[in-house]
């Protein structure tokens, strides 16, 4: 259990957690290059009077195990230290249980972090978990034909961005970090896109790259669906029409400019759920969170008060204005 504490002064309630773990993947972006912050983000959470134990992964899945067992073991806090992907995984280890999930940035990819203002210093968001408030949120659902179901916290994309997940060097990854998903996306402009078909809200799509969001950050760099809200219980569908690199440019070229929803060729959806199937009998890749997941077909669902999640207050507090004017 933890235990909530009234800070005098600063009218804010300070929660400390007895049973928090740290579920960190060893090869993570900044952990890899900066293994020494994860002491130093340890020390901060034992200084501010949680009870800390550490828990390597080992390989892929292994965080969801991991978290499986903290949340039948008792855990009161499970703090996921890594990239999106790591965070997914613990994600999937905690859906449905009551124990709350933390993150610490330490990946190369952090969508989460810079979408609740978290930040990417993994120690400085240590030092301000005491004051994070736990929210109950909806999460993703990814179902395919023989596969194991999948929940997401972020993002689905389906075809260009999928396919970029799907076929990244890990070398290359390795080496120039985030930079590394821009250089395979410029790759991928030289041939001509997989299409597939949505069925969503009673209608049917055809497109080359789909995003199912429920945060309006894409990447840490860039925003696209504008409507999207981790406190809404569905997601914002962003539909791109067409096969051909060109269309994509101008595309490009509309979310830096913050008005694809407006542009020819893109559709705006808010849906619980729906539906993607490949054309043309061309492989179509979908990823979740920024990892591959295989394949379409597929069905993705809103599943409401999934998971309880830590977040900033300021963060809350302007999300939840956006949501009532």
């Amino acid at each position: 259990m933890n235990v909530l504490l009234w800070q005098v002064g600063a009218h804010r309630i300070i929660r400390t957690y007895q049973q928090a773990a740290i579920i960190y993947n060893p090869n993570a972006g900044r952990l890899r290059r900066h293994p020494s912050r994860l002491a130093r983000a340890e020390a901060a959470l034992k200084a501010a009077g949680h009870k800390i134990t550490l828990a390597p992964t080992s390989r892929q899945g292994h965080a969801t195990e991991i978290a499986r067992e903290m949340a039948s073991g008792g855990a009161d806090l499970v703090l996921a230290a890594g990239g999106d992907g790591t965070i997914n995984e613990v994600l999937n280890g905690l859906v449905g249980s009551e124990v709350a999930l933390g993150i610490l940035p330490f990946g190369t990819a952090n969508v989460l972090a810079m979408e609740t203002g978290i930040g990417s210093h993994a120690v400085r968001a240590a030092e301000r978990v005491a004051s994070w408030e736990p929210v109950r949120i909806s999460v993703g659902l990814l179902s395919q034909p023989g596969v194991a179901k999948r929940h997401f916290l972020l993002m689905a994309g389906a075809g260009l961005d999928a396919h970029i997940v799907a076929n990244l060097n890990p070398t290359l990854k390795n080496m120039l970090g985030k930079a590394s998903y821009w250089v395979a996306g410029f790759s991928s402009l030289l041939r001509r896109f997989e299409e597939m078909q949505v069925s969503a809200n009673g209608r049917e799509y055809r497109c080359g790259f789909a995003l199912a969001s429920r945060v309006r950050n894409y990447g840490g760099d860039l925003e696209i669906a504008l409507g999207a809200s981790l406190l809404a219980d569905d997601v914002e569908l962003m539909l791109f029409e067409g096969a051909i690199p060109f269309r994509y440019l101008k595309y490009f070229t509309g979310v830096v400019l913050g008005n694809t929803a407006r542009m020819s060729g893109v559709h705006a959806i808010r849906a619980n759920s729906f539906d993607l199937r490949p054309l043309n009998g061309r492989d179509v890749h979908i990823q979740l969170d920024g990892e591959d997941c295989g394949l379409l077909p597929a069905h993705v669902e809103v599943v409401p008060g999934a998971v309880t999640l830590l977040l900033p207050a300021e963060f809350l507090a302007s999300e939840r204005k956006r949501w009532t004017t």
